[in-house]
């Protein structure tokens, strides 16, 4: 029985290694369901942050969140939460002359 236990130890060594180096891996957060559109660019069941892109004209950029998350158009270069930011609740559009990008969720 020993012996067993002497084969097996390495395993279980193994085994711990391996769920520690999975743990600390960051989960990412679900995708939106449906679609987010940018002027004229549409994202399907979009996750995590899109460039927010300005016309030279100064027109503002069409923003429609038709998903089930609610979005924030970011402000700052520095990403921090400000009152400056714009936030869109599912199925709300708005037009912006302002921003840097919009994170879902």
């Amino acid at each position: 029985m020993r012996r067993i236990n002497q084969l097996l130890t390495p395993l279980t060594k193994a085994a711990a290694r391996t769920a520690t180096r999975t743990s600390s891996i960051p989960e990412l957060p679900a995708p939106a369901s449906g679609f987010l559109t940018i002027g004229s660019t549409t994202y399907i069941n979009p996750a995590g942050t899109y460039p927010l892109f300005h016309a030279a004209d100064g027109t503002p950029t069409r923003v429609i969140n038709d998903t089930d998350h609610p979005l924030t158009i970011l402000t700052e270069s520095e990403r921090s939460p400000s009152a400056a930011d714009l936030i869109l609740a599912p199925g709300e559009r708005t037009e912006t002359r302002r921003g840097d990008c919009v994170q879902v969720g």
